[in-house]
């Protein structure tokens, strides 16, 4: 696969709740940073953070706006500039942000998501 497909298929595994599928396509040492909030690391790291949150939602959709990589099967980075939603009970909980993921040896290494976490919080508190 190359950075941008990787990274197309580990959001369609984000989406369809397969969390496990996701975090076989993270690197043990991956640093995944959500800006605002705080890092973590490996897929254990991810799995904390994220399984919690997962589990709370109905439906997850992460829209692709603009997505531009670099890089080769083996290596390479991607960008991208997404609105995640998250259905959360009858209400869809919307956050616009920029990632970026950075890829070695066919893992991802880095994923870092920029987004205002003031807003985030004001939409899901409804």
């Amino acid at each position: 696969m190359t950075p941008d497909q990787l990274v197309r298929h580990f959001i369609q595994l984000i989406e369809s709740k397969d969390l496990e599928g996701a975090l076989a396509l993270i690197d043990e040492k991956c640093e995944y940073d959500n800006v605002p909030m705080r890092k973590v690391f490996g897929p254990e790291g991810v799995r904390e953070t994220l399984a919690p949150f997962i589990a709370s939602c109905s439906e997850i959709d992460w829209v692709i706006h603009h997505q531009t990589s670099s890089g080769d099967a083996t290596s390479g980075v991607v960008m991208n500039e997404r609105t995640d939603r998250f259905k959360m009970g009858d209400r869809w909980v919307e956050v616009p942000l920029m990632g970026i993921f950075t890829i070695a040896n066919g893992k991802i290494t880095l994923w870092r998501d920029y987004f205002d976490l003031a807003m985030f919080q004001k939409a899901i508190s409804g």
